[in-house]
């Protein structure tokens, strides 16, 4: 009886301690003036400001991603904003010379920058919380494609983390509305157009219409942001 005891005592400690850690995990990610979000913000920050034609892409795409997840579930559109800043992060393993590079990029070139979101889950392992939490995940998991022709393990459809799937979406948003050096950015009808295109095939099918449904707020975000960019010159 006395070895029972003992035996329940430590798997309710060890409940105790997980179910503590599981809450202080959370609470981190809870609003977004906490310090975990101000720190993500700086990293994605910090990132884009190694190419100039991305500026302001890891905070538009943690704020569309919260936007649409605001329409799954408040604790985990927490938890992607996080993620949405730090999508990028493997790209400060990615040369300078093949992020700024003005032209077509090689197949080389391509295969590099296609290593960036294994860099990033790689970078951000060492953090038990963002495991904890599928923010790691996220980061991976981030260029998969729903019908399964993405990177790095070409998952598909519902095997790809429901995070994962909207940041796709949200990054390849801010991506359209951006110049880049081998194309003009497009409006916005555009870029919605664009997404609608591809519900199915790049995007979740779901996603797409949660972010049909808040097209309008994430709009009025990009007016916003266009006009600090002006403002900013």
């Amino acid at each position: 009886m006395l070895k029972k005891n003992k035996k329940w005592e430590t798997i309710l400690k060890i409940e105790s301690t997980t179910n503590r850690t599981c809450f202080e995990c959370n609470h981190l990610f809870s609003g977004q003036n906490n310090m975990l979000h101000q720190l993500a913000e700086s990293l994605g920050s910090a990132i884009d400001a190694k190419d100039p034609y991305t500026s302001l892409h890891s905070e538009e795409v943690a704020e569309i991603s919260f936007t649409i997840a605001m329409g799954f579930s408040q604790k985990d559109a927490d938890i992607i904003h996080v993620a949405g800043h730090l999508h990028d992060i493997g790209k400060i393993g990615v040369p300078d010379n093949i992020l700024q590079k003005r032209g077509p990029l090689s197949d080389e070139e391509c295969s590099h920058i296609k290593k960036h979101p294994e860099m990033g889950a790689s970078i951000l392992k060492p953090v038990d919380c963002l495991i904890e939490s599928g923010v790691t995940e996220m980061v991976l998991y981030h260029h998969e494609r729903y019908d399964g022709g993405g990177y790095p393990e070409g998952l598909k459809g519902h095997k790809i983390p429901m995070g994962a799937r909207i940041i796709s979406l949200a990054d390849a948003l801010s991506a359209i509305l951006q110049d880049r050096p081998y194309r003009l950015k497009q409006n916005f009808d555009e870029a919605v157009k664009e997404i609608e295109r591809c519900s199915g095939t790049q995007f979740d099918p779901i996603v797409v219409k949660a972010f049909i449904k808040i097209k309008e707020v994430v709009r009025s975000y990009f007016y916003q942001i266009n006009d600090f960019r002006v403002n900013s010159d």
